[in-house]
């Protein structure tokens, strides 16, 4: 990582920076730091969820990126620890979905027909409205998978001839405005189920719509979990075959 070129640091603390510049431990300090941060102000904000923790870790970050002249790459490899833990966090939410067997064997019908409408429609009206703006076919490729979890997603792209970079950012905005807008929109359509919300929360906003449900209650969030593992499970394997002929088509 380059030394930051606007600030005179005391010789000590520079000589602290230059160490951990050519260290992964930096990104991997920073990520920690800056989204404890964010999740303090989220706490003190009352969990609003305008101040979404990861929207604003992002930002922060992105400015610390910029100003440091530092690439992403550079940044990746501290970072890419927390990334790994993606994995074993996702396998960990079928604890309190365990919980909610009984109710899951009861709505297996319907949770199944929502997941593969919420799905179908995630990836067509994304790549219909970005077809009707003018985007192109990389770009539509890149759109399709964006309510799908980051790590899905960047494969699915990458398969259809998407940018996985560009649906790795596609489907982070999906996520917090997904959080930031789902409990507004399920009051004004009057759905108060926790299982409806959750399952379809997870199905549009992926990881960070699952963490969201997950502050509300148990249950939201085990089902959030739940659509989220399937959402990616169904589209990694009907996506690159729905998002061709849709591709081609237009």
């Amino acid at each position: 990582m380059s030394p930051l070129p606007a600030l005179a640091l005391p010789g000590g603390l520079a000589d602290v920076w230059v160490y951990l510049s050519t260290t992964p431990l930096l990104g991997l300090a920073l990520t920690l730091l800056v989204y404890h941060g964010a999740f303090l102000i989220y706490q003190r904000a009352g969990f609003n969820p305008l101040a979404n923790p990861v929207a604003i870790a992002v930002v922060v970050l992105a400015t610390l990126l910029w100003l440091t002249g530092t690439p992403y790459a550079t940044y990746f490899q501290g970072a890419q620890f927390v990334h790994f833990l993606l994995g074993p966090a996702t396998v960990a939410l079928a604890v309190p979905l365990f919980e909610q067997l009984p109710r899951l064997k009861r709505l297996w019908l319907p949770l199944l027909g929502a997941l593969v409408a919420g799905s179908v429609a995630a990836a067509v009206t994304a790549v219909l409205v970005g077809w009707a703006l003018g985007a192109s076919r990389a770009t539509l490729a890149s759109l399709a998978p964006k309510s799908v979890t980051s790590p899905v997603a960047m494969g699915i792209a990458e398969k259809i001839g998407g940018i996985p970079s560009l649906t790795a950012v596609l489907v982070a905005a999906t996520g917090i405005i997904g959080a930031a807008s789902a409990r507004s929109l399920f009051n004004a359509m009057r759905i108060h189920d926790p299982t409806v919300r959750g399952f379809a929360l997870g199905t549009a906003a992926h990881g960070i719509g699952t963490a969201r449900a997950f502050q509300v209650s148990d249950e939201m969030g085990a089902f959030a979990g739940l659509a989220m593992g399937l959402s990616a499970l169904f589209s990694a394997v009907a996506l690159p075959l729905l998002g061709g002929l849709l591709l081609r088509w237009l």
